[in-house]
């Protein structure tokens, strides 16, 4: 792929999104240069799900090799009540056979796609804490919910807090442990697992609370506080905290998305937002990466234009309704998990009949989601 080799980029982070669009952009011929705070891409996070939509990018970039070698695959999401017992089942192996779930370490993926960025051509400079617009035809704000750049296309923000804060942790991953996501629903609290690829199992925990903690998922909290939380669930929860002696904490925060994602060139840089700088979502549709890696690929494509100013308001065009249209579908599970009382009753026994009954009904209202193709847009 070439046609960028006019255009020098700076991208402001190097997360997923803004490593995805290294790659991307400098695959297309571009000069593009990544500017990260950190001193390192260090082996930090926890988890990620890659579904399908995500995977046709990693696959038009040349990297599904490498990602199958780093990943676990999902063949089911399975929703279970608080003693264990089985709600609702999607089985994506069965229903979806053509599609390609993963499950990965998030440090595997950004190894993975620094890597990837380099080859291309791309440059990495870390330890570069950005305090002014670099000197650039565009710069990308890949920065994330604490973004410097979205402020100065949409003015100061204020996120709500949800009063709901969350827990993730690893832990050793069991032998034969199901190549399942797996949901564990009670009244004002949820709980997440999978396996992942290097040995390790996944965990995030959600508990609706009305104290107060800081937005950004490295905050350091007490295994006690989080077995505390879920003392009450059964099936293998109980065994799989036992296990957790190091976990973060984090407080969820619904922002809306960004009304403005770009600007043209003028005075300044051109400028751009993509990944949660963009749109940050709730934990609750297991999109957050995947939008990111969609964004990365729609802007490049869109910068194949001859019009800078054009494109980007092609890509805002292309992304903005399906980023709003997702970031609200994470926000009804938010509620959704932590139903209460008879309402929890009756909409468990919903869940029960629909996949009894119908299995493939409950998958296929996520086909909008999953049968996006963003290299075909």
């Amino acid at each position: 792929m070439t046609g960028l080799g006019a255009y020098s980029i700076s991208i402001i982070g190097a997360g997923v999104a803004g490593l995805t669009a290294a790659c991307a952009l400098a695959q297309r011929g571009a000069h593009v240069t990544v500017l990260e705070r950190a001193p390192a891409l260090q082996d930090v996070g926890a988890g990620l799900q890659l579904s399908p939509n995500a995977i046709r990018v990693m696959d038009a970039l040349g990297l599904w090799p490498r990602l199958e070698a780093a990943s676990a695959p999902s063949h089911r999401v399975e929703l279970f009540d608080t003693a264990g017992r089985l709600v609702s089942r999607l089985d994506l192996a069965k229903h979806r056979p053509n599609d390609r779930f993963r499950l990965i370490h998030r440090a595997r993926l950004i190894e993975l796609l620094a890597d990837a960025a380099r080859s291309a051509g791309a440059r990495i400079e870390l330890g570069h804490e950005v305090t002014d617009l670099p000197e650039a035809d565009l710069v990308i704000g890949a920065d994330g919910v604490k973004s410097r750049i979205r402020p100065l296309l949409n003015g100061t923000e204020t996120p709500f807090f949800t009063r709901q804060t969350a827990w993730r942790a690893l832990i050793p991953v069991e032998p034969g442990a199901a190549p399942a996501a797996q949901v564990f629903m009670g009244p004002g609290r949820h709980l997440v697992s999978y396996p992942l690829a290097d040995g390790l199992r996944n965990i995030v925990a959600v508990v609706e609370r009305p104290d107060w903690h800081d937005e950004g998922w490295s905050h350091p909290g007490d295994p006690a506080d989080l077995r505390a939380a879920f003392a009450r669930f059964g099936g293998p929860v109980p065994g799989w905290l036992a296990q957790v002696d190091q976990v973060s904490l984090w407080g969820l925060f619904r922002h809306p998305v960004a009304q403005h994602w770009q600007r043209p060139p003028g005075d300044g840089p051109a400028l751009a937002l993509i990944g949660d700088a963009a749109h940050p979502t709730l934990p609750f549709m297991a999109q957050g990466a995947v939008m990111a890696i969609e964004d990365a690929w729609l802007l490049a494509a869109c910068l194949e234009r001859d019009d800078l100013a054009a494109a980007l308001a092609q890509f805002q065009t292309l992304r903005a309704p399906r980023c709003q249209r997702i970031v609200d579908a994470a926000n009804g599970n938010a509620r959704n998990y932590h139903l209460r009382g008879p309402t929890r009753a009756v909409a468990h026994a919903g869940l029960r009949a629909v996949s009894k009954l119908t299995p493939g009904l409950m998958i296929e209202r996520f086909a909008w989601l999953y049968d996006y193709d963003p290299t075909a847009v």
